[in-house]
Parts: structure tokens; sequence; C-alpha cells
């Protein structure tokens, strides 16, 4: 028998039957905290789940209602092209009955004048003024008609000089008619009526006043001179400082709008029908002749301004379609389409750097272009409206001119004004008042210390912007404390029948130049206020005029379809 010490069991760990007895007594069960997990994550992606279907739902409700406002919007889009191309025939069907309508009443006063009967004088203000004879051009969309060309509203608006509303006020050429020029039966009939008034009164006749009151059969050899289809009078109550002869004829198919020298003199661009002219000046050929292909056909498209770049390399044309084409003119292509302007453009003027193009639009905006980059820059709008007794008087900007210095732009308005705004501050500095009815041209004086503007009212007003000029060299870069209002009137100039349309000063600064709907060109001293010579020889409105910065030329455009080159220069005694 082993003893008891090698008698044994091998003994369990300890606490194991506990936890045997444990595990028997509790029963196995799955993880709460596992079962709640999964059942949240999948609440969660049922959330997400509809809510991306929900975006998805609205999606394409919002999609369908986004094709819907195209639709529509495309419709209106076509509507308005249907609109528009009706409203150009019915104006196109109004125009001719127009034509018809004068041409009968042009037809009736030439018989009954045949008769004896009363002649029909001269249109007053606000009617009518027609010429040229049986090829006379075709009616010009143009400033002051109260037909609409296809683009915008034409200029000019309400009536501001107490004329009818509706009645017409274009001081360009309507078609047809012929207004009879005074024969020289006639003129040598008024002259006996008139020496037997003054015989009968006894009291010695009066010089007349202005030279379109001259009667050119009484003028003095001395103070007349007459080429083939023009003739120039000199006044007698001023020295006779400048002699003026005629170079150039250059005849256009359609009305010339506007004509502009190039920096140098050497050519002469003007602006017709779709297309624009250069010219040769010295020889008075044509060299080119640019025309968009690209441009609606539909119905008229004027080139209603027309500018050189400083350097002769573009050529900036505006137009009724609101655009504006800069030009490569050796290349003949367009090199920027500058847009943005809301209604037809009417004036353009270059920087003197050619950095920078301005530009007078009906849509009363005067815009500056950087030209290498294609850009508007600065968007001068007017917002000082002036009213009558009808509500805002019109104010659409019908001239612009940058002075030599680039830092005034001023503007002539259809509401009687003449603004002038500082480029560097984009404020407007000056509203010049005087005048009685629409500002169609304003220039500067080439040292910028004067403006001049000419207008409906029949006048041309001279304004000293010394102050004004002063004040924009010295303001401080990034300042927008200036002075305003510091312009005033220097003269005023009458002597023109009818509207004064265009107006220019000549490179010395001693004569101001200005075209008129009575058919004449006035060269007038600036200093006195006095007129030197009248030009006549244009067969109706003389429309734009221009003055070489190179001096002696001056060029002039006109109803009649014929731009005229003109040479002048001091006087010297010798014919």
């Amino acid at each position: 028998m082993q003893p008891p010490i090698y008698n044994h069991h091998r003994l369990p760990p300890a606490g194991a039957p506990a936890q045997q007895q444990q595990q028997q007594q509790v029963p196995q069960q799955p993880s709460v905290l596992s079962a709640g997990s999964s059942a949240r994550l999948n609440e969660f992606f049922d959330l997400i789940k509809n809510e991306f279907e929900q975006v998805g739902q609205d999606g394409n409700v919002w999609k369908a209602q986004r094709d819907e406002y195209e639709a529509k919007i495309q419709q209106q889009i076509n509507e308005l092209g249907l609109i528009r191309q009706s409203l150009y025939e019915l104006e196109a069907n109004h125009a001719k009955v127009r034509q018809e309508y004068e041409g009968e009443i042009a037809r009736l006063r030439r018989e009954l004048e045949s008769r004896g009967g009363p002649g029909g004088g001269g249109p007053s203000i606000g009617g009518p003024i027609t010429g040229g004879g049986p090829t006379s051009p075709p009616e010009l969309p143009r400033l002051g008609n109260d037909e609409r060309p296809p683009y915008g509203n034409s200029l000019p608006g309400p009536p501001l000089n107490g004329a009818e509303p509706g009645g017409s006020r274009s001081p360009y050429p309507p078609p047809g008619g012929i207004i009879p020029r005074p024969t020289s039966t006639d003129r040598e009939r008024d002259r006996r009526n008139r020496e037997r008034a003054i015989a009968a009164s006894n009291v010695p006749p009066s010089p007349p006043v202005h030279l379109s009151d001259l009667d050119p059969d009484n003028v003095s050899r001395e103070l007349k001179k007459e080429g083939g289809d023009w003739q120039a009078m000199w006044s007698s109550q001023m020295r006779k400082q400048l002699d003026v002869a005629l170079v150039h004829t250059l005849e256009h198919e359609t009305v010339v709008c506007c004509v502009k020298f190039s920096n140098d003199g050497k050519y002469l661009a003007t602006g017709c029908n779709r297309t624009a002219q250069i010219y040769d000046v010295k020889s008075g050929g044509r060299v080119t002749t640019l025309q968009d292909e690209a441009a609606n056909r539909t119905g008229d498209l004027y080139i209603r301004s027309i500018c050189f770049s400083p350097d002769g390399k573009f050529l900036a044309t505006g137009a009724e379609d609101r655009q504006i084409r800069i030009w490569d003119i050796k290349q003949k292509r367009i090199r920027h389409l500058l847009q943005g302007h809301m209604q037809e453009i009417y004036s353009l003027d270059f920087s003197r750097d050619g950095r920078f193009l301005v530009s007078g639009s009906g849509d009363k905006s005067a815009r500056i272009w950087d030209i290498e980059k294609g850009l508007c820059v600065f968007d001068l709008r007017i917002e000082d409206f002036i009213h009558n007794e009808h509500g805002p008087i019109d104010a659409g900007i019908t001239s612009v001119a940058l002075s030599p210095d680039g830092k005034l732009v001023a503007a002539g308005s259809l509401d009687t004004m003449v603004r002038v705004w500082n480029v560097q501050t984009g404020q407007q500095v000056e509203r010049l008042k005087g005048h009685k009815d629409s500002v169609y041209s304003v220039a500067f004086s080439p040292d910028g210390k004067c403006l001049v503007s000419g207008s409906l009212d029949r006048t041309l007003r001279i304004w000293d912007l010394t102050g004004t000029k002063r004040e924009a060299e010295i303001l401080p870069p990034g300042s927008k404390d200036i002075q305003k209002n510091l312009g005033t009137c220097q003269s005023t100039l009458n002597g023109h029948k009818d509207y004064v349309l265009s107006v220019a000063i000549s490179p010395d600064g001693q004569w101001v130049v200005s075209g008129s709907k009575d058919r004449s060109i006035q060269f007038w001293h600036i200093a006195t206020g006095q007129a030197q010579l009248m030009l006549q020889g244009h067969k109706n409105s003389v429309i734009s005029i221009d003055l070489a910065r190179s001096g002696g030329y001056l060029a002039s455009g006109s109803g009649d379809c014929m731009a005229r080159i003109w040479k002048y220069e001091p006087y010297t005694g010798r014919e």
C-alpha cells in the first residue's frame, strides 16, 4: 500500500467550478449593442436614399421648368423679330406714301408758281427741306425723324422749340421734291421792289446783318468768288483774312452722313449706307471701301460716325445697329466689334494717344473703350434729366468730343444741354445751359480751353472751360473732390437760317466752321464772333464737316450724296 502522499488527484484551478456553474446557469444571448447599431445604420441609409430621390425629383421638375421658360423666351424672341420685321415694313410703306405725298405737293407748288400764283417761299422751322434733282437720294433714317428705324428710337425726341408734337424736325433731307431756286429774273424783280420801297420812304438801306441774307447779285466782286457749281461770299463788316477754293467733289451712291480726315491729313473717310470709303486727299481717288458682309441685309444701315486712329492704321465706324466696328484698314477686316450701346451710335472720337475711343449714343450714354482690349472702361450716363409738362425730355447724345489732353469728355444732347465729364473720376462736372433746342455737334479747341456747340436753334455757342480744364489738371489721382460748373458761355454766333448740324475748330484755334441744313458752310472768327465767309455749293443739308488737323483742308458731307474737299488759306490779296 502506497503511502497517501503518492495517492493523489490533479487539483482543479481555483474558482473553476464556480465559473462553470455560472456558465451552465446563464444561457448565451446575442449582443444587444450590435443589433441596435445595424438597425440605426439601415435607418440612416433609408433616409439618405429618400432624400436623394426627393432631390432628384426636384431637379427633374426644375429642369422641366427651365426648358419651359427657355421655350417661352425663344418664342417671345421670335415674336419680337416678327414684330420688328412688320414694323420695318410699315415704316417702309409709310416712307413710300410720304415720298409720293411730298412729291405731289412739290409738283403742285411748281405748277402754281408757273401760273403766277404765290410761291412756297421757304420751309418754316420744323418743316421739311428738300433738294437735289430728279435723282434725289432715298430717305435716310435720321436724327429727328418721326418715323422709327429698325433699331431703337430715332432722334430727336419731343419737340423742344414749340413745334407741334409729331411735326418733322429732321435736319436731314427727305426724298423727292425740289425747292425752286430764285432765278435772276426773280432776284431782279425783288431788287426793283426794294429800290422802290427805299425811294418811297427816302431811307438809306442798311447792309445785311448776316451773310445768309446777302443777295449774290448785289455783292461786290471783291467779296465774292464763284466756281462751276459753288460760290463763296465774304462779310463786308470784317477784314478779308481767308481765301477758299473747291478741290474735289466725291460722288456717293447714298447720303453722306459723316466725314473725317486722318491725323496727317492725307486721307478722308466718309460714311454712307452700309459702306465706309477712304479717299486720297491729294488726288481725290478712292483708296478703299469697307463693308461688313456679315451685317443684317434687311433695310438700310447708315454709318452715322467715323474716326481714324491717330496712327492711321484703324478706322472706327458707328452705325444704326448699335455696334462699333474697329477696322484694320490694310487688312480690310474687323479687328474689334464693340457692343453695349442700346441705341444708334451717332458720334466717335479717338484719344490723341490712340488707346481709347469715346462713343455717344441715343441711349443717353457716352462710353469710353480700351481699343487694345476691346472693352468698355467707362460708362458715362446722363442722370440729371430735364422735365417739361409731358415728363422727362429725351436726353439722347448726338455728339461727343474728347479734350486734347484726354481728361474731359463733352457731349451734346437732345435736351438742349452740353455736358462735360471728368474722365479720371467719371463725374459729370459741367451742364452748360443756353441753347433753346437740341445740340447736334460739339468740338474742343486745340488748347482744350474752349468748346463750341451747334444747335437746332440755328446758333453756335462758344463756352469757356478754362476753369474746368485747370481743375482736371490739378486733381490728385484717386480724388473725387472736384469743383463743378465752372464753364461759362463766351459768345453766341447767329447767322444760319436753319439747323446747325456740325461744327469744327481750326488747328490754330482762330476759326470756327459750321455746316447747316440751310445748305451753307460758314467760317467764324472765334475771338470776335463775326462771320468771315459763307460757302454755298451743296444742294441739300450739310450734315457733317471736318477740318484737317494738319491744316488747310475742309471736308463736307451732304444729303445731296456728295462729299467735298475744300482748301482754305490766309488771304494774300491775289486771285
